[in-house]
């Protein structure tokens, strides 16, 4: 069967995704696994053993979207997150079986209509995409191996070294300053076995020169990613531990089993009960950032206490 696998949002939503394409790669081997993902995740979907081919929307029109199912010869399609523009390719394409939330006016294009309400979120975002697996194996094994991805080609340059990930973006909305990052930063260091190292994405070098300004003599390392996703997950792997808001790269250190301390926003939307990650929860510790100041600075100083004991 060829299946068809929609999620063409931001790098941390994909990640959500990955264990639903593994159960159904991992349910029938002979399954032929098609991921259709934003231009951002082509290069990480390509790395995974587990997905045969990948479509990319690159915002190309609709009728041309539909013919790259159709090439597909799709047999099943589950869209784990739905627009319009994706239902009606779908719908255009004839495509025998398409499954999806029952959300939004999308919902008309698709043949099967699953009611699952996340915004009650009870449980996290990967695991409603695991669900909809069911709607089209009932007795599909929805356990997956941890880490989803492995690679055996690393630069081990800064292997052990604790990261900081100070940028955010997604659906992330709580994170704490710079000069906070700086003083957490420094607590790590007072322990002299400790190596640091602050990673940055393409987009973030403002960031970069603010903090280079603060740690002028050789303290931590300040790597700019620029070589690309998979590269930039390959040295993630190697980290000791990386801490950093609830953003993709969050999602792209657990997908490759890295340690994790994450700050969350203390709202149910934004919380670590939908926004969990996928790979070990004994490999991932979450705060959640209150707004009131003084529930706040007191988090902080729990936050600094626990980094001292690293």
């Amino acid at each position: 069967m060829n299946i068809l696998i929609v999620r063409t949002d931001k790098l941390g939503d994909f990640i959500t995704a990955l264990p639903t394409i593994y159960t159904l790669k991992n349910h029938n081997p002979k399954n032929k696994i098609i991921v259709c993902v934003a231009p951002l995740n082509k290069s990480l979907a390509k790395a995974c053993d587990f997905i045969d081919e990948v479509i990319v929307d690159s915002g190309q029109s609709v009728f041309e979207l539909s013919r790259s199912f159709k090439d597909a010869k799709v047999d099943a399609s589950i869209t784990l997150f739905s627009n319009t523009r994706v239902a009606f390719a779908q719908f255009l394409a004839k495509i025998p079986k398409t499954i999806a939330p029952a959300t939004k006016i999308a919902q008309i294009f698709y043949t099967n209509r699953v009611k699952q309400r996340r915004s009650e979120v009870k449980m996290a975002e990967f695991e409603y995409n695991l669900e909809l697996t069911k709607e089209l194996f009932s007795d599909i094994y929805l356990t997956y191996k941890q880490p989803l991805l492995e690679f055996k080609d690393v630069d081990e340059k800064y292997k052990n070294y604790i990261c900081f990930h100070v940028g955010f973006g997604g659906s992330s909305d709580a994170n704490w300053s710079l000069d906070e990052y700086e003083i957490l930063i420094r607590e790590v260091l007072k322990n002299a076995k400790n190596k640091v190292i602050l990673t940055f994405g393409p987009d973030e070098k403002h960031l970069l020169e603010d903090m280079k300004k603060r740690f002028q003599d050789d303290e931590v390392v300040l790597y700019l990613s620029t070589d690309g996703l998979v590269e930039f997950a390959k040295l993630i792997s190697t980290f000791k531990m990386f801490i950093s808001t609830s953003t993709g790269t969050y999602h792209l250190a657990s997908l490759v089993g890295t340690p994790t301390i994450t700050f969350f926003a203390d709202t149910l939307f934004a919380s670590a009960k939908r926004w969990k990650s996928i790979g070990d929860e004994k490999l991932q510790q979450h705060f959640m950032i209150p707004t009131n100041i003084d529930e706040k600075a007191k988090l902080f100083e729990e936050v600094k206490k626990e980094l001292s004991s690293i």
